[in-house]
């Protein structure tokens, strides 16, 4: 290894521009997937302007348990207001990347101090560790993915917890105060932001018992007293543990929108960990990209044949990973890292199965192992042949990235190389047809469809974008309609269908659509109303008299409307919800059924608790007394 006094602060320095300039094309890309769902709340009402909307946008998050305000208040920094630019936000999101590999770069250098490295070897390990996790390919999907910024901050934050956490311990001898304030405050804080960001963020403590756990024996550290570990370490940590114990649930269905069950998920989740492995360990420019829902779920040990030798293959890995810890504490700690990393969203909780960004926090300290081995191969070797080895990592994972970044740069183009590789997968297909659309090849959109249809045959997906396709060149016919409900009665559920039909009610309630749309729509929901894989969905019974009351209010029938309106308000059980019903009455120009459904409002309104609602009781008053004025003098005016 070098021995220049500041070789490892100069090779982070080049390291952290080289991620610069790998990530610099990407930069220009678009929103993708999950993006638009979760930023157009930006111009809900009218944009972020004032203390009211910011409360609106940032506390009323629905993407966890948390709503994850302080990744929603991040986005605010790149604008206020949708629809926005997704080249806005993308540098905030590099920005946070290179600080994150700092903090992990400053965490490794204290934990590799507290293990007893000597000072030299622990700046070089902790600095080529980091830059390995910076220069990182399958990284770029959480970097350059606007809204997995979430992610990003969590890791932040559990970096940032970490770092303050080993600082903290090294004062132990000296300033024992000190220490512990260090220590108490870096946990707290560090969980407390990080868990504001994503719910992952909590595994903080966890993360910390694992690093304390792979402390090789003779260390030269002092432990913190049983009673701080206890109350700040392994309480938290039981805590998640107790968390995922009472979400056990083997039922047939445990969760209505996922086409699989619980224990399938837990069968199925060792193959994806290996998964995630072999591209951390083995990366490559591009895979599947977010489009891995043409995963094969396995539904018992054998099925697919993959599934039990990736079980046992886990348990191997996790057997090793405890048991060789006092021999190899580094292999150890990236293993135990990475596998607690994943205890959230890769074990019980009804996730989608598969997403490239969980490893953005676990892959830590995976490259460590790596860095040591290297160090110790210079020990019996040349040292100029780990170096070069070194050398010749990064340059492949900055080549790697680069190229990776650079598709990330054409959103089409990063579409289209997705659908080819993802040919299983509805989405990727749909995306394809879709792309198509907008190219105006209708006939090449629908012949993807078709075909994408006889290899999938139970996309719900594929079968809704057909029709959506016909509509969107008024080609449509009834027929179309009712193939498309008879087809989506028998497939199995797809919680994109039901946005899809939110999609197909907004477009045909328009002007110069033919009213054969508007009562195909209106029996195509009555149909997958019957279907229980839907209907037992609360978000698809609230949009069911709520798209019938848009349809009927289209076709001229404001009684029946009203009917479906009133339905969906008890439904929703929402403020806004409801004064949006109460506006579309209005603007069809029925003013005494509006009048009528505003008092429903009014009533829901009354009964609803403060902390469910999205602005001030003050405002929501004001809107109520201007809405009734101006139904009252429209009502009264001839």
């Amino acid at each position: 290894m070098l021995t220049r006094p500041f070789g490892p602060s100069l090779l982070l320095l080049a390291v952290l521009l080289l991620t610069l300039a790998c990530y610099w094309p990407g930069l220009h890309g678009g929103f993708l997937f999950d993006d638009t769902p979760n930023l157009k709340d930006l111009g809900t009402l009218g944009g972020v302007t004032d203390w009211e909307t910011f409360k609106s946008f940032v506390l009323a998050g629905w993407s966890g348990p948390t709503g994850r305000p302080l990744s929603l208040m991040s986005f605010l920094l790149n604008d206020n207001t949708w629809p926005s630019q997704a080249a806005w936000f993308k540098p905030t999101n590099l920005a946070i990347h290179l600080l994150c590999g700092l903090l992990l770069a400053w965490a490794t250098l204290l934990l590799l101090r507290g293990y007893g490295h000597e000072e030299p070897t622990a700046q070089w390990l902790a600095a080529f560790s980091a830059s390995c996790w910076l220069l990182h390919p399958f990284l770029v999907s959480t970097t350059l993915y606007v809204v997995q910024r979430m992610a990003q901050l969590a890791a932040l934050f559990v970096f940032a917890g970490i770092a303050g956490y080993l600082h903290g311990r090294s004062l132990l001898p000296r300033r024992p105060r000190a220490a512990y304030l260090w220590m108490a405050g870096s946990l707290t804080l560090g969980t407390l932001l990080a868990l504001l960001s994503k719910e992952n963020g909590i595994l903080l403590p966890l993360l910390v018992g694992v690093i304390e756990f792979c402390a090789p024996r003779g260390a030269p550290i002092i432990r913190p007293a049983l009673a701080f570990r206890a109350l700040f370490i392994w309480l938290p940590a039981l805590t998640v543990f107790g968390y995922l114990a009472n979400n056990i649930n083997f039922s047939p269905i445990p969760w209505p929108t996922r086409n699989f069950n619980q224990i399938e998920r837990l069968l199925t989740e060792p193959r994806i960990i290996w998964d995630y492995l072999g591209n951390l360990l083995l990366p490559r420019i591009e895979g599947q990209g977010l489009y891995r829902d043409d995963l094969a779920i396995s539904q018992d040990f054998f099925t697919p044949g993959s599934t039990l030798p990736a079980l046992l293959g886990l348990v191997v890995l996790l057997g090793a990973a405890l048991t060789l810890r006092r021999r190899f504490p580094l292999f150890s700690l990236g293993m135990l890292f990475f596998l607690a990393g994943h205890l959230l969203e890769s074990t019980l909780l009804g996730l989608e199965l598969y997403f490239e960004h969980r490893n953005y926090l676990p892959a830590a300290f995976l490259f460590l192992p790596i860095a040591s081995g290297l160090h110790i191969l210079g020990q019996y070797i040349s040292k100029a042949i780990p170096m070069g080895l070194g050398l010749l990592i990064l340059a492949l994972l900055a080549f790697f990235t680069w190229n990776r970044a650079h598709l990330w740069s054409d959103t089409d183009r990063l579409e289209l190389y997705w659908a080819t590789t993802a040919t299983h997968s509805p989405r990727a297909q749909n995306a394809l047809a879709d792309y198509y659309m907008r190219q105006g090849l209708f006939e090449d959109a629908q012949r993807q469809l078709k075909t994408a249809t006889e290899r999938l045959p139970q996309s719900g997906l594929l079968t809704l974008s057909s029709l959506l396709q016909k509509i969107r060149v008024r080609q449509a016919t009834a027929e179309d309609f009712n193939v498309a409900g008879e087809r989506l009665a028998q497939q199995t559920f797809d919680a994109q269908v039901v946005m899809g039909l939110r999609t197909l009610v907004e477009r045909i309630v328009g002007p110069n659509y033919p009213s054969l749309y508007r009562t195909g729509s209106v029996q195509l929901i009555d149909k997958l109303n019957e279907n229980s894989k839907y209907n037992q969905l609360p978000l698809f019974s609230r949009f069911v008299p709520y798209l019938k009351g848009q349809l009927y209010l289209a076709e001229g029938l404001p009684e029946r409307a009203l009917v479906e309106l009133t339905n969906a308000m008890a439904r929703y059980n929402d403020i806004d919800a409801a004064l949006q019903m109460v506006t579309l009455m209005a603007n069809a120009g029925h003013i005494d059924n509006s009048l009528r459904l505003l008092d429903q409002a009014e009533t829901l309104y009354r009964q609803q608790s403060d902390h469910t609602l999205k602005r001030s009781r003050t405002l929501y008053d004001q809107e109520i007394a201007r809405l009734r004025t101006l139904l009252n003098d429209a009502r009264a005016t001839p």
